[in-house]
């Protein structure tokens, strides 16, 4: 190599090393400009709808629907919801009729699933439900242990009916979760069903939010391995159950980590025998 392609060869890599250097010094304010990017806006709420009978033992639809749209919400999990169930509920698809009425996007999560009744053709179907105002990119029915209602003498197994539902909040995935744990005086299920939620949420990446009716307050021993994984997004929220002079709160907003609450209330409706909770919500950005 003569002197003059030795010049030509160390301006070259001076050239690359000034634009590397520039580049390098440029980077930092670049992440810092990314990481202020605000979080996400998010309203999610749970709500038990009795099968769309208010806690005057009324069948009505309208007002159930009625008392959704008054959330507000962009995700809501639902609990007791009948699909072509029976004559309590006038064998309506709730879960279709409560998306169309509300003009969103349903995904329901059966835990019973049994032949038609006399003189219906559609399978009767009784579970849990997520509305959404948010595009929905994924959605799974998963099996936690269950006390079946429909048993005479039944035995704990796993069964369906924990709702999982990916929407996406502005560029943002965030996974939802509807359930409905046991009603029994005795703990042990609901104390099974949590291991088995957790098991569910620990295989989910990102933002996380589980709501539904848990049968239970936030500070019974069997839900005490919740609070960790996620956090009550309000501890000394009101009660919820039952609607009319609630006297205990089981009615739940739980989050992971990466979610700040800035608000949550119940709202006092007699158009379930539960009150619904609606939480309002900032998620961090993946990365932040």
């Amino acid at each position: 190599m003569n002197r003059s392609t030795r010049r030509s060869t160390r301006a070259l890599l001076a050239a690359l090393l000034g634009a590397a250097a520039t580049l390098g010094a440029a980077s930092p304010g670049a992440a810092s400009a990314e990481s202020a990017a605000p979080p996400v806006p998010l309203r999610v709420a749970t709500y038990n709808i009795h099968a769309g009978a208010g806690q005057d033992e009324v069948f009505d639809l309208d007002r159930t629907a009625e008392a959704i749209r008054d959330l507000h919400a962009d995700v809501i999990g639902l609990q007791e919801v009948d699909v072509h169930w029976g004559a309590r509920s006038d064998f309506a698809d709730e879960a279709g009729q409560l998306a169309q009425r509300l003009h969103m996007r349903v995904f329901f999560a059966p835990i019973y699933d049994l032949p038609p009744s006399t003189e219906h053709t559609e399978r009767r179907q009784f579970g849990v439900a997520v509305l959404s105002r948010l595009p929905v990119v994924g959605a799974e029915n998963h099996e936690i242990t269950r006390l079946s209602t429909q048993d005479p003498d039944p035995v704990p197994a796993p069964a369906p009916g924990f709702a999982e539902v990916t929407v996406r909040a502005h560029g943002t995935l965030v996974h939802l979760y509807s359930t409905h744990l046991d009603y029994r005086a005795d703990p042990a299920i609901r104390r099974a069903q949590v291991d088995d939620m957790l098991g569910v949420l620990a295989a989910d990446f990102g933002p996380k939010v589980l709501v539904g009716d848990f049968n239970a307050e936030a500070t019974a021993p069997e839900l005490a391995e919740l609070w960790g994984p996620l956090a009550d997004a309000a501890p000394n929220g009101g009660k919820t159950y039952p609607a009319l002079d609630p006297v205990s709160r089981i009615d739940l907003v739980t989050v992971s980590s990466g979610i700040s609450v800035t608000g949550v209330r119940e709202v006092a409706t007699t158009a379930s025998d539960h009150r619904p909770v609606v939480a309002d919500l900032l998620v961090r950005r993946p990365g932040r």
